[in-house]
C-alpha cells in the first residue's frame, strides 16, 4: 500500500489506461471512451467518421464487460477498471484523475468522485453527493452522503471507520 501514497489526486498518470493484452477490456473500454471525444472536439468529416468508429468499438467493449459508461461523461487520465464488468455509471457523474472503479459498482445521480478514489466492488454511490480525495469506498457499500477527502467507509449505509 505504501505505492497507493505515492499516486495523485490532481496529476493523471496516463499509463494507468494502458491495453497490455488482446483481453484488457477495462483499458479498451475507457479508451473508447476517450478516442470518441477527442474525435468529437475534432469535427469535420474526420472527426464524425472517427467518432462513429468509436461508437462502435464502445458498443462492442460495452457488451463484453455488461458495463454501462457513457460516451459524454467527465472522466480525468488514469482511471483503472481492473474487473469491469457490470459497472454503471450516470452520464452526469465526474470521475477524478487516477481513480479505481471495481466490478459491479453503480454511479447513480450526480456524483463526483474526487481524485485517487478507489470504490471497492458492487458499491453503491447514489447521488447527488461528493467523494472526496484519496477516499476509499469499501466493497457492496451503500454510499448517500458525502465523502470527506482521505477517509474509509463501508456498509449499508456507508459509515466512516476508524
Amino acid at each position: 500500500m505504501a505505492s497507493d501514497l505515492n499516486v495523485s489526486a490532481t496529476i493523471p498518470d496516463w499509463s494507468r489506461e494502458y491495453v497490455r493484452g488482446f483481453r484488457d477490456s477495462g483499458p479498451k473500454l475507457v479508451r473508447a471512451v476517450r478516442r470518441y471525444q477527442q474525435a468529437q472536439k475534432r469535427g469535420g468529416l474526420i472527426g464524425k467518421i472517427a467518432a462513429k468508429y468509436w461508437v462502435v468499438v464502445h458498443g462492442f467493449w460495452s457488451i463484453i464487460t455488461q458495463s454501462e459508461i457513457h460516451l459524454h461523461m467527465q472522466i480525468d487520465g488514469g482511471l483503472r477498471l481492473p474487473h469491469p464488468t457490470g459497472i454503471i455509471l450516470h452520464p452526469d457523474a465526474e470521475i477524478g484523475p487516477n481513480c479505481m472503479i471495481f466490478h459491479q459498482v453503480t454511479l447513480s445521480g450526480k456524483v463526483v468522485v474526487g481524485g485517487h478514489v478507489d470504490i471497492g466492488a458492487g458499491a453503491k454511490i447514489l447521488g447527488p453527493l461528493t467523494i472526496g480525495d484519496h477516499a476509499r469506498i469499501g466493497a457492496n457499500a451503500v454510499v448517500t452522503k458525502d465523502v470527506a477527502a482521505g477517509v474509509t467507509v463501508a456498509g449499508i449505509p456507508a459509515r466512516e471507520l476508524s
